[in-house]
């Protein structure tokens, strides 16, 4: 049966060779091989490996490689600053080169697989497990092969496979290789590579011995080592300035010459006079060397001079971020003060937002705004109190908390110092951050900082901290005291389309190689990405989607030699698929039993809708859809409302005697909590006993008490976002957050119609049909 022939890239391997199945990082350097991974990569990621002959030819004709090799699939690749890429590598199978297609530009070969030949079954497991034994004391003898390797291969049943994995750890020339992977016989194969590693047992065995004799020979070379380091002290008598009396002396001159405070620098200095007298070979020389450097890194007193100018601030500003306009108008009024006082007493800035719309690059522009050094350090998952006041100088490898680590990178003892995630940190038996960031945080004691590992105060009063987080309900209330919160909830529709247009379109442009002829995205083709294949509050997903535009525009143009590609809303479905997302999540029809509220999660406004039914039973209350314990209260007080007021609401007195009620949230898989859903919930419950309907355009968020009163919420701001992307119309809200309502964007308040309420009655009035 004649063997398909298959057309794939080849890659020449210098000094290294890929069995089957075996999996391994290459470094590729030479343009053939990276035109050919290339073009892999626009294929079906398979590439043929195949070894040179001769290593040293950098560019080989097709007599210089071998021509059986091995079909590799390519699992990842990354490019590395130095300008080689670096793949990792699937073996699939042998195959044979049959022909070569293409040797101008890169590698093209014709390839047919190669079958493997196996012998009598006994005699193949025979073999297999003499392999193993040869290959398990080979593992004895080399220290190249662990011992976790022969686990891996002791469960293969295959005796090609088998064979190809040991061949792969076996320290052999490339030659040797080769011709083990040009046996196509499995029995014949296993026969040479037990030959092998015979050999190298030998070989192995060999070096053990002359270790032993090595280690005799270093009995005598301790006994050198002794005598001149005698010589060394008597050296150091005659003034010799070589080895460690020199690199003390360079030391105490760096000290010198240093920023240090006085205090800092007899400190030094003391130090530098100890590890003199420490030996070079003991455990605590490289301690106090250690110490010594990060004494000497770290700014004491050097500083970046300000710059602040607010019109410039303000121009840096609105140049990097669209909207957000009272957050701008709080960082300009923030800077004006320090301008007129001089000094960073003050309230650290906390910004606190869903994932994506701005945090981190916002602290980036303050830096640029202000003409200082920027440093960030994420405190996501720390949980360690080490992580920020660093280890005792106790033992090797000690080092300073990320504070300090921070300001040595920053250089500058006045930067802007941004604290990432502060809300992610956690706590453990080794303590608690959050209590150790207490010091940093307060303008009061930080001038003082201490450090476990360096020790002396360190001053960071001149250090502007910011610090972001997604929620504020996680940050421990000491550590929220000392942080004045400014809120980014989240970005309209028009908002998101100026950044697009703005900020992320050329972006993804360059980064793809685009320029800005290349490809237009009309307004309502962003519109329809916008809403029909993302769903959030930032644009980071946003901009993920016009990251694989620009890569499928790159792709037309290459492949079609188009010289502009123009995506409208109807072509935006054909390069993304269909859409992600329904636009307008609301009920299609007024529905009897459900009621739309709306949530405020980490990622944003989002709308939940609740649903109620009721069947025959003896009034049993059933909630579902993992509540948390302030919604199943929520539940809780709108069913004993409601049976206290049952005959005004036109439910049956009795109703609770001959039902049960079933109270559900959909997306039962995430948790739910919080104190919005109450009236909710009992508007649900209402039309669910009453038979009537609630209007499919109304969303409503509000806590009710036993009495029917309706108490506000927190969040309104990120609620009606959600509620607006979700293509409500109507929005009922509680009395007291009248005066939230300011803080909603223009564009938001114009669509939707507000409707204050305080009391569960005037709820249903609006949110019933028929009331």
């Amino acid at each position: 049966m004649t063997k398909d022939i298959i057309q794939v890239p080849l890659l020449p391997l210098r000094g290294l060779l890929v069995f089957p199945s075996m999996v391994l990082h290459l470094d590729v350097g030479r343009d053939k091989s990276i035109q050919a991974l290339e073009k892999a990569m626009m294929g079906d990621q398979t590439i043929f490996l195949s070894a040179q002959k001769k290593v040293s030819l950098d560019d080989p004709e097709p007599n210089d490689i071998y021509h059986i090799g091995t079909l590799a699939e390519v699992k990842q690749m990354m490019k590395l600053p130095n300008g080689t890429i670096r793949v990792l590598v699937e073996g699939l199978y042998r195959a044979e080169i049959q022909r070569f297609v293409e040797t101008d530009e890169e590698f093209i070969v014709e390839i047919t697989e190669l079958d493997e030949i196996h012998g009598e079954v006994h005699e193949e497991e025979a073999l297999m497990r003499s392999l193993l034994t040869q290959f398990e004391q080979y593992i004895k003898l080399s220290s190249k092969v662990t011992k976790e390797t022969l686990a891996t291969v002791v469960d293969i049943e295959e005796p090609g496979r088998l064979a190809d994995i040991i061949a792969s750890h076996l320290a052999l020339k490339v030659k040797e290789k080769q011709d083990i992977l040009e046996i196509k016989q499995v029995p014949k194969r296993m026969q040479m590579l037990i030959r092998l590693i015979s050999n190298e047992k030998k070989v192995l065995d060999l070096e053990k011995k002359i270790g032993q004799r090595v280690k005799t020979s270093m009995e005598k070379t301790q006994k050198e080592y002794y005598l001149r380091e005698q010589l060394k002290a008597i050296q150091k008598e005659l003034g010799d300035k070589d080895g460690k009396t020199g690199e003390v002396e360079d030391l105490r001159e760096k000290i010198e010459q240093s920023d240090m405070p006085e205090h800092i620098m007899e400190i030094a200095l003391k130090e530098v006079a100890r590890y003199e007298k420490v030996p070079q070979s003991s455990g605590e020389s490289s301690i106090i060397r250690n110490y010594i450097d990060w004494l000497l890194a770290l700014p004491w007193t050097k500083k970046s001079q300000d710059t602040i100018n607010i019109n410039n601030a303000e121009k840096v500003l609105n140049k990097d971020h669209y909207g957000l306009e009272k957050v701008k108008e709080r960082i300009l009024e923030y800077l004006a003060v320090q301008k007129l006082t001089n000094s960073l007493k003050g309230p650290i800035l906390c910004l606190v937002g869903p994932p994506g719309v701005g945090k981190t690059s916002l602290a980036k522009s303050i830096a640029a705004s202000v003409n200082r050094n920027f440093v960030r350090i994420s405190l996501g998952g720390v949980r360690d109190e080490a992580e920020i006041r660093g280890h005792r100088r106790t033992y090797i490898g000690a080092m300073p908390g990320r504070i300090i680590q921070g300001m040595k990178k920053a250089g500058t003892i006045n930067p802007v110092f941004l604290l990432d995630e502060i809300d992610k940190m956690s706590n453990d038996f080794r303590g608690d951050p959050s209590a150790a960031m207490l010091e940093v945080l307060d303008p009061e004691q930080n001038h003082n900082f201490s450090d476990h590992f360096i020790e002396e105060p360190y001053d960071l009063s001149n250090v502007l901290f910011i610090a972001t987080a997604n929620s504020v309900n996680t940050i421990p209330g000491p550590l929220l005291d000392r942080m004045e919160i400014i809120s980014i909830a989240g970005y309209t529709e028009l908002e998101k389309l100026h950044i697009a247009k703005e900020h992320l379109l050329p972006k993804q442009r360059r980064e793809n190689g685009l320029k800005k002829g290349d490809m237009q995205i009309r307004d309502e083709a962003l519109f329809k990405l916008i809403r029909r294949y993302t769903r959030e509050a930032g644009v980071r997903g946003l901009e993920r989607q016009i990251a694989k535009l620009c890569r499928k525009t790159a792709k037309i143009i290459i492949s079609e030699e188009k010289k502009r590609v123009v995506i409208t809303e109807k072509s935006i479905e054909e390069l993304l698929g269909k859409p992600v997302y329904r636009y307008g999540l609301i009920e299609q029809e007024d529905q009897v039993g459900a009621a739309t509220g709306l949530a405020y999660t980490a990622v944003g406004g989002d709308i939940l809708t609740i649903e109620v039914s009721h069947f025959p039973g003896k009034g049993k209350l059933t909630l579902t859809g993992k509540l948390g314990d302030v919604m199943q209260e929520s539940a809780q007080a709108a069913f004993s409302y409601i049976r206290s007021r049952a005959k005004e609401l036109g439910i049956a007195p009795d109703f609770y005697e001959k039902y049960d009620i079933h109270i559900h949230v959909p997306e039962g898989a995430t948790p739910k909590d919080g104190p919005s859903a109450g009236i909710t919930m009992a508007t649900a419950l209402v039309s669910a006993l009453s038979g009537k309907a609630v209007r499919k355009e109304v969303g409503m968020t509000g806590e009710i008490t036993l009495r029917g009163r309706v108490l506000p919420i927190g969040g309104l701001k990120e609620k009606s976002l959600g509620a607006h992307r979700a293509g409500l119309k109507t929005i009922i809200i509680p009395e007291e957050n009248k005066k939230d309502l300011e803080n909603i964007p223009e564009s938001v308040r114009e669509e939707l119609t507000f409707i204050p309420v305080g009391h569960l009655d005037q709820v249903l009035k609006h949110a019933l049909v028929g009331e």
